[in-house]
């Protein structure tokens, strides 16, 4: 049984405030819409809005959920839906995909490239768009195991790449659906999209020339040639909710923004320096006493992976741009257990 307190939930929030979906209920999201039990020896990732660590497989996790967390009909419109609240970046590409192979390949079926989260141009941190509406393709095939991803490059700060899975079942006719495959970038092997800097095109050659590939509800895949796939709704909605977004200088990681509809306030991360005392010695030379040239000793390096959580036996720290945090407690009774690189579990001890 895990031991759940809120600050904690707060405090991880904190180092990661990004954005994630809640519906279809992404793989073991703690905030989710209608979400599946977990699966044997899973825990609730607490940190879901992070971006991809680079040794992270896609979609983060591997194991889906037993049952699906929605069933959707080809050619039907389907919503999804975000976490308020979350930091976006002034924006960027997002696409959303269907896997058939398990998570191995991924064919887009819609996307908002530019300015996902806000429709235009922004340099804010508090998205106004929180869902998105769009028709599935009709000719995508039918399977009980298929596998949804949202992806994202942000427009502004770290380089980055998000993706939560969420694991779906789709009712079709068709035997097989062709389209582009998904863009991965900022990520280990991959190419590195820069910060945008107010040129929106940035990196979209990595989208508009993305490969053609095929896929059957059997889970086999197969590629073509390069350019714009069929994949992409044509019909799009979304919902927004009022906020207050700062202009001015481009904002990144750690800005602080204000919203109308926040409730509640984080701090910011503490961290911590320590530097070593310069250590004096004195010889004494005949006749005279000379005082030997002081030496400083460097401080430790504190540099780190954005993302990496480390447990430290009752509590955690997690890297924030480089840096440690200082020491998050779990709680009375309860220890901190490490589950991956940037993921972990306070546990009764």
């Amino acid at each position: 049984m895990f031991f759940k307190v809120s600050a904690i939930a707060a405090l991880v929030a904190s180092a990661s405030a990004h954005m994630a979906i809640t519906s279809p209920c992404p793989r073991y999201s703690a905030n989710g819409e209608n979400c599946p039990a977990l699966p044997a020896g899973a825990a609730y990732d607490y940190s879901i809005r992070s971006p991809l660590a680079v040794d992270q497989a896609l979609c983060k996790y591997t194991t889906p959920y037993d049952t699906p967390s929605a069933t959707w009909t080809a050619g039907q419109a389907v919503t999804v839906d975000f976490e308020q609240g979350g930091a976006a970046h002034g924006g960027g590409h997002c696409q959303f995909s269907l896997s058939y192979d398990g998570g191995k390949t991924f064919v887009v079926v819609h996307e908002e490239l530019k300015y996902c989260f806000f429709g235009s141009a922004s340099d804010g941190n508090t998205a106004t768009i929180s869902s998105y509406t769009f028709n599935l393709p009709a000719d995508v095939p039918s399977s009980d195991k298929a596998v949804f991803a949202w992806s994202w490059v942000n427009a502004i700060g770290n380089r980055e790449f998000y993706m939560n899975c969420a694991d779906v079942a789709i009712k079709g006719t068709s035997k097989s659906f062709t389209g582009k495959e998904m863009t991965i970038a900022n990520h280990n092997g991959y190419p590195t999209i820069p910060e945008f800097n107010g040129n929106y095109d940035t990196g979209l050659e990595y989208y508009t020339g993305a490969k053609q590939i095929t896929v059957t509800g059997s889970g086999s895949t197969s590629s073509g040639g390069s350019g714009s796939g069929s994949g992409s709704a044509s019909t799009t909605t979304s919902k927004t909710y009022s906020s207050t977004t700062t202009s001015g200088a481009p904002i990144g990681h750690g800005a602080q923004t204000s919203s109308a509809t926040a409730t509640a306030t984080v701090p910011a991360p503490v961290y911590t320096t320590t530097t070593a005392a310069a250590p004096q010695t004195t010889s004494a030379a005949p006749q005279t006493t000379s005082a030997a040239p002081q030496t400083t000793s460097a401080a430790p390096s504190t540099s780190c992976t954005h993302g990496v959580m480390q447990c430290n036996g009752t509590g955690y720290k997690v890297c924030v741009w480089g840096k440690w945090s200082a020491l998050i407690n779990c709680g009375a009774r309860t220890a901190c257990k490490q589950t991956s690189s940037s993921a972990v579990i306070c546990d009764w001890a």
